[in-house]
C-alpha cells in the first residue's frame, strides 16, 4: 500500500474517530480536575502534535488521562490553576531529562500491584467525586466525605440532573452492542444523546461554558513566592506518575499491533516536550492514554498521523465548534467520568494479582489513595510490596516425616538456627531421604546443611538427597566423564538435562502411572497446539499421563482435509481409533507463526487463514479458522453430526497468563488464570 492510500485509508479515518472520543473525555477530565474547560482541549491538541510527532510508540495516543485527576484537582485547589501550569511545565522538563538519560525504563520498576490499586483507587475517588455533580450537589473535600453525602444528594428536586445522568451512561454502556453504528464512539453518542435530551425536554441544568476567545483565554505559568518543598514533591509526583501511565499504556500498545515495539526512552521524551509545552499554554498534564490508544489501533491506524490529526480535529473544533460544545450539560461529563472511573477498578488486575498471591499490595494502594491521599497510598502499597517480598525471600518450609526430610522455600542465615533443631531431631543411624526444593539458599544454610549430610554419614547413616537445583554440589569440580558421541549429548545442555531427569524419577516416576499405560491408552483430547516453548499443553488442561494425544506444530495449524498426510493420519487416528470425544485447537499470542505468516504465506504457513488485522486478532481469527479446516476432515465430519465429538478452540495470552475459549468473530469467553 503506497503512503497516500494508507494515509487516506487508514489514518485519515482513524484521527477522526479519535478525535471525537478525546473531545467529551478531555472536557469531562478538565472539569473532574478542577481546571477550565479549555485546559483539557490545550492538552489534546498538545498530546497529539507534539507528543504524537516526537513519539517513540507512534499509534499511541496522548492526552488528559483520568489517573492524574485526583492529585491535579488536589494541587489545584492548594496552589491555584495558575501555578498548577508551572508544575505541569517543570514537570515535563523533569520528564525530558529522564528521557534523555535513557531512564525509561526505571518507571516500569513499580510494582504492577502498586500500579493498579494506585489506578483503582484514583477510580473510586473520581467515581464518588463525579456522583455528586450528577446529582446536582457540590462535591466535598475527601472521598469519604463524599460517600457519605452521597445519600442526602438523592432528592426530586434534582431529579432533571440524574436523568441525564442515567441517559449518558445507558447510551455509554449499551452503544457498543447496537449494530453499524459501533464505529462511532461510544462517549460522544451518550453526550450527544444527553444534551438531545436536555434541549428536547428543557431540562434546566448547568452546561459547559467555554470562552469566546479561546486564546485570551489561556493561563500563563505563574511560579509561588514559598513553599518550595511542595512545590518539588508535586512536580515529581506529577512528572513519576505521569511517566509510569504513559510506559505502561506504551507497553500495552505493543501487544495491539504487530509493527516495531516502542522505544521508551525517545516516548518518555516526546511526553515530556509536551508536558512543557502544556504547562506554558495553559493545559492539563499529558499522558499516554489507553482508552484512546486502543481505539486508533481498532480503526486501523497505521502511522503517526493518525495521532498527529486528531490533535488538529480537536484544535479545529474547539476554534469553530464552542457553541456546539456548550450545549452539552455538565452532568453528562460527570458520568462520563463516573463510566471511565469504574473501569479503572478493573477485575481482570484483581484476578491475575491473586493469582500471583498479589492482592495485598493492590488493596493496601488502593484504601490508601481512597482513605487518605495518592502519594500516601502509593507509599504504602510500595512498602508492603517490599515487606512480602522480603517475607517470601525469608519464608521457607522444614519438616520432618519419619525419615523423609523436607526443605522448601528460602533459607537465609536466620533460618539456620530452626534447619539445626531439626536436623538434631533425626535419630543416627537411619536412612533418610532429605527432598531439598530450596528456591534460594546462602552460605550459612548451605553450609550447615551440607556439613550435618557428611558428618551424619560419617556416623554410620545414610542420606539420599534429591537436589534438583543442585544447592548442595555446586561449586564442587565434576567427576571425569567417559567421552561420549559428541550428537548424543552436546555438554551445553547435559546438566539441565540430567536435573530434570532427576526430578522426574523423583516426583513421577514411583507411581508407575506410564506402565500402567503401557498396554494401551484411552484419551479424552485430542490438543492441537502451536510448537512454540510458550504452550505447555498438560499445564493448560489440566491433564496427566494418558488424557489427551497432542499434535504440535508452527502456528497450531491444520490444514485442510488432503492437504497434508500427516495431519490427515493424526486426526483420523485420534478419532477413529483412539475415540477422543474433544478436540482442541489452542492458539496464543504473542506467536512467531502467526507474525511470520503476516508477512509470507510459503511452506506450511499458507494454511494459516489470516485476515487484515493486529497479531492477537490474527491469533483468534486463525484459531476459528482451523475448525473450520477440521471439519473438513471425514472422520471429524461424521463424529460431530453423530454428537461424539465437540470443537474446541482455545486462546492463551502468554502475557497475562491467561487462557480462554475462542468464541465467534475471535471473541473471548471467561478467561481464566493459568495455573
Amino acid at each position: 500500500m503506497s503512503l497516500r492510500r494508507e494515509f487516506l485509508v487508514a489514518d485519515l479515518p482513524a484521527s477522526m474517530t479519535v478525535a471525537l472520543l478525546a473531545v467529551p473525555l478531555s472536557l469531562g477530565i478538565a472539569a473532574a480536575s478542577g481546571a477550565p474547560p479549555i485546559a483539557g482541549l490545550v492538552a489534546a491538541v498538545v498530546g497529539g502534535i507534539v507528543a504524537g510527532g516526537l513519539s517513540g510508540a507512534p499509534l499511541q495516543v496522548s492526552g488528559p488521562a483520568a489517573g492524574l485527576t485526583v492529585i491535579v484537582l488536589g494541587l489545584v485547589g492548594d496552589y491555584g490553576w495558575a501555578t498548577m501550569c508551572a508544575i505541569t511545565l517543570l514537570a515535563g522538563l523533569v520528564q525530558v531529562a529522564a528521557g534523555f538519560t535513557r531512564r525509561g525504563r526505571l518507571a516500569l520498576n513499580l510494582p504492577p500491584a502498586v500500579v493498579h490499586g494506585m489506578l483503582a483507587g484514583i477510580g473510586v475517588v473520581i467515581v464518588l467525586s463525579q456522583l455528586c455533580v450528577v446529582l446536582g450537589v457540590p462535591g466535598q473535600e475527601t472521598p469519604l466525605q463524599n460517600l457519605v453525602s452521597l445519600p442526602a444528594a438523592l432528592s426530586f428536586d434534582r431529579i432533571e440532573s440524574a436523568a441525564v445522568g442515567a441517559i449518558t451512561v445507558g447510551v455509554l454502556l449499551g452503544w457498543p452492542r447496537l449494530p453499524y453504528v459501533r464505529r462511532v464512539p461510544a462517549a460522544l453518542a451518550a453526550v450527544a444523546t444527553a444534551a438531545a435530551a436536555v434541549a428536547l425536554f428543557g431540562w434546566q441544568v448547568p452546561r459547559l461554558n467555554l470562552p469566546s476567545d479561546p486564546f485570551a483565554a489561556l493561563t500563563r505559568p505563574v511560579l509561588p513566592t514559598g513553599d518550595w518543598g511542595g512545590i518539588a514533591l508535586a512536580v515529581l509526583t506529577v512528572a513519576l506518575i505521569a511517566s509510569v501511565e504513559t510506559l505502561l499504556s506504551a507497553v500495552a500498545v505493543d501487544k495491539l499491533h504487530s509493527g516495531r515495539h516502542a522505544d521508551l526512552d525517545r516516548e518518555l521524551l516526546a511526553q515530556g516536550a509536551a508536558n512543557t509545552v502544556s504547562g506554558l499554554a495553559g493545559g492539563l498534564p499529558i499522558t499516554g492514554v489507553i482508552v484512546r490508544s486502543s481505539a486508533n489501533v481498532a480503526a486501523g491506524a497505521r502511522t503517526r498521523a493518525s495521532t498527529i490529526l486528531h490533535g488538529v480535529w480537536v484544535a479545529a473544533l474547539a476554534l469553530a465548534g464552542a457553541g456546539l460544545l456548550e450545549l452539552v450539560p455538565l452532568a453528562a461529563l460527570s458520568a462520563l467520568l463516573v463510566v471511565v472511573g469504574a473501569r479503572l477498578v478493573n477485575p481482570g488486575h484483581l484476578r491475575e494479582l491473586r493469582h500471583h498471591r498479589e492482592i495485598l499490595p493492590y488493596l493496601v494502594t488502593a484504601i490508601g489513595v481512597v482513605a487518605i491521599n495518592l502519594v500516601a497510598g502509593v507509599a504504602l502499597g510500595v512498602a508492603t510490596a517490599a515487606a512480602l517480598g522480603l517475607w517470601r525471600l525469608s519464608h521457607s518450609q522444614i519438616s520432618l516425616d519419619g525419615d523423609h526430610l523436607r526443605i522448601s522455600g528460602s533459607l537465609l542465615f536466620f533460618t539456620t538456627a530452626r534447619l539445626t533443631r531439626v536436623l538434631r531431631d533425626i535419630p543416627p543411624g537411619r536412612n533418610v531421604h532429605l527432598d531439598l526444593r530450596a528456591d534460594f539458599l546462602d552460605h550459612a544454610a548451605q553450609a550447615a546443611l551440607s556439613g550435618w549430610v557428611a558428618d551424619y554419614r560419617r556416623r554410620g547413616g545414610n542420606v539420599a538427597v534429591t537436589d534438583p537445583s543442585h544447592h548442595l554440589t555446586a561449586g564442587r569440580r565434576p567427576a571425569r566423564r567417559k567421552p561420549v558421541h559428541r550428537w548424543l549429548a552436546p555438554h551445553h545442555v547435559t546438566p539441565r538435562l540430567e536435573t530434570g531427569l532427576r526430578s522426574y524419577h523423583a516426583q513421577h516416576a514411583p507411581p508407575a502411572v506410564l506402565g500402567l499405560l503401557a498396554g494401551g491408552q484411552q484419551p479424552s483430547h485430542m490438543f492441537i497446539g502451536c510448537a512454540d516453548s510458550h504452550i505447555v499443553p498438560h499445564l493448560i488442561t489440566g491433564s496427566g499421563p494418558g488424557d489427551q494425544f497432542c499434535v504440535r506444530n508452527i502456528g497450531n495449524l491444520v490444514p485442510r482435509h488432503g492437504e497434508d498426510p500427516g495431519m490427515d493420519t493424526a486426526v483420523d487416528y485420534a478419532v477413529s481409533v483412539l475415540g477422543v470425544t474433544t478436540v482442541i485447537v489452542c492458539g496464543h499470542s504473542p506467536c512467531g507463526g502467526i507474525r511470520a505468516a503476516l508477512r509470507t504465506r510459503h511452506g506450511w504457513l499458507r494454511h494459516a487463514a489470516l485476515g487484515p488485522s493486529t497479531m492477537d486478532d490474527a491469533a483468534r481469527l486463525n484459531i476459528l479458522a482451523q475448525l473450520d479446516n477440521l471439519a473438513t476432515h471425514p472422520a471429524v465430519a461424521t463424529a460431530s453430526s453423530a454428537g461424539r465429538l465437540r470443537l474446541i478452540g482455545l486462546y492463551a495470552d502468554t502475557v497475562a497468563a491467561t487462557v480462554a475459549r475462542v468464541g465467534p468473530d475471535g471473541v473471548l469467553l471467561d478467561p481464566e488464570p493459568l495455573h
